[in-house]
């Protein structure tokens, strides 16, 4: 499988393909994001450097007040709510790489891209494979089947052909609780770690990798000697490197799956097949606005606004508030605006689980195997 490659096919290389929807698709006069991007006010696009700088610099500073904590206490009514933060921390950092990897967070590509790497440390994600998995896929082809890989359906006939225990897989990742299992695995592994990039992207794609590996080896090195001095047992050493590296990689996995799900995944959000999708669709319909509760803004950065960041990637993140505000005010019919909340995840995770691209709608489990027999399925 390649960095690019999606469960039910499509090309190796999307950013290469031509766009059947930026003129719209056939009788469709809705298939441009011009006019959408005519209408958002021109200071959503202020970035000044200053700006960028606060919110890293804040970012990595509770970061590090997270892990300098876990280093000092094994209590587990301290443990448990660090563990916590530390998760957002990482999200936080995550989200100023990733509108850093867009070319929103600075004017300057260098200081995107040396920020952007550092940034994306602690989550352990490969910033080159980022930008062309991300920028060029996802945001290129959002909710088009075949080609947009994040959170892509599976349909009924695939579901049909899988083993027992590839089915108990999906079952599992698609469920609110296994949201970080589908991600690590889906995404994370296979496409930032270990996938084959396109030619022309593998040099860039390797070194970053390799910076990722580098963080991960000093950063367990250095827990495991802390450990070992502090505990002066193996088992010691061994507890804090997963304490201070893996588990608040393990906490941000489930955070961004769950985001990235909630984002794209609902059942009034329709996957469109190729011949039928449009820029408009993908952006406009593809995705939703979600008001975060007050206070978690402090480390999702607005991501969760998230129609006018797929409309326009270079909007900053902390004024895609701005940017919605006027495309709901033109939109009103169009765009999916309402608060975020924990219980519509759950909710949208037991409804969409496998997918009619035809029909438009998403299909249970029992659908599926409907006029089957369920307790042989066929070998994938």
């Amino acid at each position: 499988m390649t960095l690019v490659d999606v469960p039910t096919g499509g090309t190796s290389d999307p950013a290469a393909e031509p766009d059947a929807g930026e003129a719209g698709g056939a009788g469709d006069k809705k298939g441009s994001l011009l006019p959408v991007i005519r209408i958002i006010p021109k200071e959503a696009y202020d970035n000044p450097t200053w700006r960028g700088l606060f919110y890293f610099g804040r970012d990595l500073l509770v970061y590090t007040a997270c892990l300098v904590g876990l280093a000092l206490t094994n209590n587990p009514l301290v443990l448990l709510p660090l563990f916590v933060v530390a998760g957002l921390a990482v999200s936080g950092l995550f989200i100023v790489a990733h509108d850093a990897a867009h070319g929103a967070l600075f004017r300057s590509n260098r200081l995107n891209g040396v920020v952007g790497r550092i940034a994306m440390l602690p989550s352990w994600h490969v910033y080159e494979g980022w930008v062309l998995g991300h920028n060029r896929v996802h945001h290129g082809y959002t909710v088009r089947q075949g080609f947009d890989f994040v959170w892509h359906p599976y349909t009924a006939e695939q579901y049909r052909a899988m083993n027992k225990l590839q089915r108990a897989r999906h079952r599992f990742e698609w469920s609110w609780l296994g949201a970080g299992a589908y991600y690590t695995r889906e995404v994370w592994w296979k496409r930032m770690m270990v996938g084959e990039p396109p030619k022309r992207y593998k040099a860039g794609i390797r070194r970053d990798r390799f910076l990722v590996l580098g963080f991960i080896v000093v950063a367990v090195a250095l827990s495991l000697w802390l450990g070992a001095v502090v505990s002066g047992t193996v088992v010691g050493a061994v507890w804090m490197a997963l304490k201070l590296v893996v588990l608040p990689f393990l906490i941000f996995q489930f955070i961004i799956g769950s985001l990235v799900h909630v984002h794209h995944v609902a059942p009034d959000i329709r996957w469109w097949p190729r011949r039928e999708w449009t820029k408009f669709r993908g952006q406009m319909e593809g995705t939703t606005i979600l008001r975060a509760p007050k206070g978690l803004d402090f480390f999702f950065h607005w991501i969760m606004v998230h129609i006018p960041h797929h409309v326009d990637m270079r909007i900053p993140m902390y004024h895609l508030e701005l940017a919605a505000d006027a495309i709901r005010d033109a939109y009103p019919d169009t765009v999916i605006d309402k608060p975020l909340r924990f219980l519509d995840f759950v909710e949208n995770s037991k409804v969409c689980k496998l997918y009619d691209f035809e029909a438009g709608r998403w299909v249970s489990y029992a659908e599926a195997l409907e006029g089957t027999d369920a307790r042989e399925p066929v070998a994938a």
